[in-house]
């Protein structure tokens, strides 16, 4: 049964779904234990969810996709399952992130312990049985601290969501007729969300290098260049 507690005792107990904690006692919980790959506190309250082929095939899709950009765009940085310490209350660990380093004149800043301590400029999950989460207190989590672009990928719903944040409030981004995100704050990243979600690799990767063929892809690289001296 889930308990509430805010002060932490002499022993370390486990994690468990659905207990309310401060993001220490969360924190030192998760240190005792190792064998935890997943684990977030979002608004107080721990959040375990396994992961099964389900999520972790279309995760590997998306990482990838993500990880070709980078590639191409020298300035900009991705990672996957990063925790975040946004504050007493929230520790969460979204699926995959990208950011501008901030060398760069990105956002996204890290305390001593390696940790960011402010959000990236884009954030991704995959959903398979918790997309009422990642479309909900998640969401609502990631526009509080004002993350610029969301994407959900709800693989049971096989919809890909995409969220740009505008006047400080999330709005659905208009992937157009061909179903493709262009992001705004990462020019010519371009996801075909029709082809991930069918598993089209083929096209996914022919979209995927048109995005990095496009003039805004080349201005963009241009623009880092410059920030970075």
């Amino acid at each position: 049964m889930a308990t509430d507690i805010r002060e932490p005792s002499l022993e370390i107990p486990p994690l468990r779904p659905g207990d309310r904690l401060t993001r220490a006692e969360f924190e030192r919980r998760w240190e005792a234990m190792p064998q935890v790959k997943r684990a977030e506190l979002i608004d107080g309250e721990v959040i375990m969810t396994p992961v099964s082929r389900d999520h972790g095939t279309p995760h590997f899709s998306l990482i990838a996709l993500l990880g070709y950009y980078q590639m191409q765009t020298p300035g900009v940085e991705g990672a996957d399952n990063t925790s975040l310490r946004l504050d007493d209350e929230n520790m969460p660990q979204p699926d995959g992130l990208l950011r501008i380093l901030e060398t760069h004149g990105g956002r996204s800043r890290f305390d001593d312990d390696g940790y960011y301590t402010s959000g990236p400029e884009l954030l991704v999950e995959i959903a398979r049985s918790t997309s009422a989460f990642d479309l909900g207190a998640k969401r609502e989590l990631y526009q509080r601290y004002q993350i610029p672009e969301y994407i959900v990928w709800s693989v049971t719903g096989r919809s890909v969501e995409w969220f740009i944040l505008t006047n400080g409030v999330y709005e659905r981004g208009d992937q157009g007729s061909d179903q493709v995100i262009r992001s705004d704050v990462f020019p010519g990243l371009w996801i075909a969300t029709n082809a991930l979600i069918a598993k089209d690799a083929a096209k996914l990767l022919a979209i995927a290098q048109q995005g990095l063929g496009s003039p805004e892809h080349a201005a963009f690289v241009a623009e880092l260049r410059q920030r970075g001296g």
